[in-house]
């Protein structure tokens, strides 16, 4: 998730919520003070009429009246009744507002429990243990409360509107602070996304900002890339440097070794210095490797040629026959018409026979048995497929994981001459090719599959 988007949805989370909260508590104490508010007006109501009752205690008929009359604009719609100290009915108002628990009412209304309120449905009923003038009286009150459900549904209306104003006023600051914190780091992170390490001349990044610690980020991270572009150009020096004075020495070893071998006439020693001489063209082509690796890296453009890939795999594993004369590599194509363009590659000899041949020696050093397998092929999306399978000790899923990995050994590498830099190096040549290396296991079987794009 994006920076920005991430402080959006976080502001949105923490405040929207809490708003939402809020309102709700408004809303519903309002409704607590609307119920409590109006049970007081249905006591005042109930201690009202008693006091009437008890001036016209003979006149029960005109009471009836008289209450209504009194009672007509009180509540919009309301039944009270009253009881003597036996709980008989002394007074009923005119409504036709039925009270269904006027029984459980009575019933717990007592000196000790003078109060009891309860609901039934949208109305408010109260019950009431009074005494006047020693005079016991029971009441209860039933009333629908339409002036206070009016204000709190207009309460209620105007709460939601808010919310939702508030909500998007929200929404828009937190996206309007969410680009102003990002931007700077967005901007920086496109800068650096787009700076080439490669490059000799680069200038440091430059980002105005009035935030601290994006400056401060900034001129780091510049100190970093002047280190590392040292490091880089040193390295680069340093590998050509090396490798050009080791190429010379090994070209005068090998000329040297040819000459011995000609001024020889036992078989023997001629095929001891043969398979010195061998190896030390072997890591004379590494050095060249490596100096063309150099040149990839200090940006000058290496010779490649269009050139089948199996003649130089047929090229690698001559040369490896004569060191290892008893291992045998069996080559198959998957189809016995594959066309001759389609196994044509823009490639760099020199760097892909290194590839190659690092493979093959694998197979050869981690085989259980004299023999590996390559199989050729083009797949159905137009890749050509080249696949190296051994038999022997497979890698485990953790150390699969780091096989190419610089200096990475596995445990069926043990008592094996190598320094781990054979693997790392093949898949650097396979990536300059635009082609892809990768490494499976299945059983006792090791597998290196390189593909080729045919484009």
């Amino acid at each position: 998730m994006k920076i920005k988007h991430k402080i959006l949805a976080n502001i949105s989370a923490i405040v929207v919520p809490i708003i939402a909260v809020a309102f709700a508590f408004i809303y519903i104490l309002f409704s607590e003070n609307r119920e409590e508010e109006f049970q007081q007006q249905q006591n005042s109501k109930i201690k009202s009429s008693i006091k009437l009752i008890e001036q016209f205690k003979y006149k029960s008929a005109e009471i009836s009246y008289l209450l209504d009359e009194q009672d007509i604009n009180d509540f919009y719609d309301e039944k009270l009744l009253v009881f003597d100290k036996n709980k008989i009915e002394i007074f009923s108002s005119l409504d036709d507002l039925e009270i269904l628990k006027v029984n459980s009412v009575l019933d717990n209304l007592t000196h000790e429990n003078p109060w009891i309120e309860t609901k039934e449905g949208e109305y408010d009923l109260i019950g009431v243990y009074i005494e006047r003038n020693g005079i016991v009286y029971y009441a209860i009150s039933k009333a629908f409360d339409e002036y206070g459900y009016t204000k709190l549904q207009f309460l209620r209306n105007i709460l939601i509107s808010v919310f939702i104003l508030i909500t998007l006023a929200i929404i828009f600051v937190s996206i309007y602070i969410a680009r102003t914190i990002s931007n700077p780091i967005s901007s920086l992170e496109s800068k650096i996304s787009n700076y080439e390490l490669d490059k000799i001349n680069n200038l440091p990044i430059s980002l105005h900002s009035n935030t601290i610690e994006i400056n401060s980020l900034t001129t780091r991270f510049n100190e970093l890339l002047i280190h590392t572009n040292e490091v880089f150009k040193f390295q680069k020096h340093t590998i050509n440097h090396i490798s050009h004075q080791l190429k010379t020495p090994i070209t005068i070893l090998v000329s040297e070794l040819e000459r011995i071998q000609n001024q020889s006439n036992e078989v023997e020693i001629q095929q001891k210095i043969n398979l010195q001489k061998i190896k030390a063209q072997s890591l004379g082509n590494i050095i060249n490797v490596l100096l063309e690796i150099s040149k990839i890296d200090s940006g000058q453009t290496i010779e490649n040629k269009k050139l089948r890939v199996d003649e130089l795999l047929y090229d690698c594993i001559n040369e490896l026959n004569i060191i290892y004369p008893d291992f045998i590599f069996y080559v198959n194509y998957s189809q016995m018409n594959i066309e001759e363009n389609t196994l044509m590659v823009e490639m760099n000899s020199i760097l892909l026979k290194q590839a190659f041949s690092n493979l093959l020696s694998n197979a050869i050093s981690y085989s259980n048995n004299n023999h590996a397998e390559i199989f050729i092929e083009i797949n159905s999306d137009k890749q050509l497929i080249i696949r190296f399978t051994n038999c022997g000790d497979p890698i485990t899923e953790e150390e699969e994981k780091m096989i190419f990995k610089p200096f990475f050994r596995g445990q069926n590498s043990i008592n094996k001459s190598g320094q781990g830099l054979g693997l790392i190096l093949t898949k650097r040549i396979i990536e300059i090719h635009n082609a892809s290396i990768y490494y499976s296991r299945k059983g006792n079987l090791n597998n290196f599959e390189i593909k080729f794009p045919l484009s």
